[in-house]
């Protein structure tokens, strides 16, 4: 430590022998530095700041209806793209910058120069932009920051109609296009349902619908039909039983007998309805004609029972009349069902003959159909589309949608921003004093001496037996003392310039 501090106090006595290069040093620096630093220009700062109310009420009244542009993102962007080349560019040529352009490097360096000095500051919580610039020219620096402003403020709304008249005719193609493919679908279908009219429902009935009601109407013919031929029946064997016999012995049919003659009808008529399901060969048909068979014996042998009627004037009866008269009426009857038979068999046949052919025409008609519906839904949400674009171009191009509030315009500055010579006056002033320590201190080095006899002991490492004072004389003492007091003035003059030259900064502020 001792060591060191003898170092120190080693320094200190060179710097002070050659203070006066010190002095040189330091003044020579000072004048230098603030010469540079007082023919430094001004720097003029203008800005202006910009609030961008995104809050409309139109959000609200037409959400749903289409879809709202996010207006935040899209003054965001142009925020941060504002400081793009073409925006610069554009910059220059309204405030007529590139008049004095010669050639590109200058333009480039210029073009450099603007996008450096250019500052563009937000707020997310506010929705607040700060544009600043900063120039020697205090009507070039408001002239840049105003047309910076307008072209932030019009470049949230450039482009945004063409963009969704774009976008509209795009749509308005693709609707146009699938109006073809509709009307291509339409006539495909037109054409398969006249060519299979026949397999195809009719009035919302399928085939199968059609195919068993042919066959319950056939069925119900049939039934018809079987109780049509038994009223007939039944008005022959009034009719025979009220005819004449003539002793001729009369057969089964023509013998009347109510009970059993009700009994044999109701077995024929179930024996017609089993026929329509089973064989010939199934027991129940076999036991029915065995019971008809027998009822029919009975009859015959109650017959001969009770005699035969041998009336004359049976045949001249009304009642025969009248059974005749319905005998007749009830075979047109007869004969109408049976026709009504033959037809809807002659349907029930063809279409069971179709039957094979009417699940392919479904589904080719449900292939037509499935694809003439996903066109039909393309095209309806495109027209939806298409009429959304509409509304949404028109929210994107208005300016209800945002509203540009300038809180301060940017104004012609009056008191330069920069740069700030306070600083740079003492910063100088501190290198120098650095710069004149130094070179003191180094030519010390360079031209060393002993001060001490410690040093030359320490330097030689022989012992030192003794030391010659210096006796100084009345001039050589009064010589010193009027360098003391020169070189007092010298840093006090120092001083007096450097509190000079910070006065003048507050003069001009």
């Amino acid at each position: 430590m001792e060591e060191l501090f003898s170092q120190l106090i080693s320094g200190l006595k060179g710097v002070w022998k050659y203070r006066w290069y010190a002095v040189i040093v330091v003044w020579l620096v000072s004048i230098a530095g603030w010469t540079k630093v007082s023919t430094m220009p001004d720097d003029y700062q203008s800005s202006a700041r910009v609030f961008v109310d995104t809050q409309s009420i139109l959000k609200p009244l037409l959400s749903g209806m289409t879809s709202l542009p996010n207006v935040q993102q899209q003054v965001s962007i142009m925020s941060r793209t504002l400081l793009s080349r073409p925006n610069i560019e554009r910059v220059m040529r309204m405030i007529d910058l590139d008049i004095n352009v010669k050639t590109a490097r200058e333009h480039e360096a210029q073009l450099d120069d603007l996008m450096s000095k250019i500052q563009i500051v937000g707020t997310s919580s506010y929705d607040i932009y700060t544009i600043t610039y900063n120039n020697k020219n205090p009507k070039l620096a408001r002239d840049v920051v105003q047309s910076l402003l307008t072209i932030f403020v019009e470049g949230s709304f450039k482009g945004k109609k063409s963009d969704s008249q774009k976008a509209i005719q795009f749509i308005a193609d693709q609707i146009k296009n699938y109006e073809e493919k509709l009307t291509d679908a339409e006539n495909l279908v037109k054409e398969f349902k006249i060519k299979n009219r026949v397999l195809l429902p009719r009035q919302g009935i399928d085939y199968d619908t059609q195919l068993a009601a042919s066959t319950d109407s056939l069925n119900n013919a049939k039934l018809e039909l079987v109780e049509a031929e038994q009223a007939r029946n039944a008005i022959n064997s009034q009719i025979a039983g009220d005819e004449p016999t003539l002793n001729i012995e009369s057969g089964p049919a023509a013998i009347q007998n109510p009970e059993i003659d009700g009994r044999i009808s109701v077995l024929n008529k179930n024996l017609d309805a089993l026929r329509m399901q089973y064989t010939e060969l199934h027991p129940d048909i076999i036991a029915a004609k065995r019971l008809i068979e027998q009822l029919v014996e009975r009859k015959v042998e109650e017959k001969k029972l009770h005699g035969v009627n041998t009336d004359p004037g049976k045949n001249y009866s009304p009642m025969l009349q009248q059974l005749k008269v319905a005998l007749t009426e009830t075979d047109a009857k007869v004969a109408s069902i049976k026709a009504r038979v033959q037809e809807y068999t002659l349907r029930n046949a063809r279409l069971l003959e179709q039957s094979n052919a009417v699940p392919e025409v479904e589904s080719q008609m449900a292939q037509l159909n499935r694809d003439y519906m996903i066109n039909k839904a393309s095209y309806d949400k495109l027209v939806g589309s298409r009429e959304s674009a509409k509304l949404s171009g028109e929210l994107s191009s208005t300016t209800e949608m945002m509203t540009f509030k300038i809180i301060d315009p940017p104004t012609l500055p009056l008191t330069p921003v920069g740069p700030n010579r306070r600083i740079f006056f003492s910063a100088v002033l501190s290198a120098a004093l650095l710069f004149g320590v130094a070179t003191a201190l180094l030519i010390s080095q360079v031209r060393p001496t002993f001060l001490s006899p410690a040093e030359l002991r320490e330097s030689t490492g022989l012992p030192v037996l003794g030391t010659v004072s210096m006796n100084w004389t009345d001039a050589e003492n009064a010589k010193r003392k009027r360098g003391q007091y020169t070189f007092a003035i010298a840093i006090v003059c120092l001083f007096l310039v450097y509190g000079g030259m910070l006065a003048t900064t507050f003069s001009k502020t």
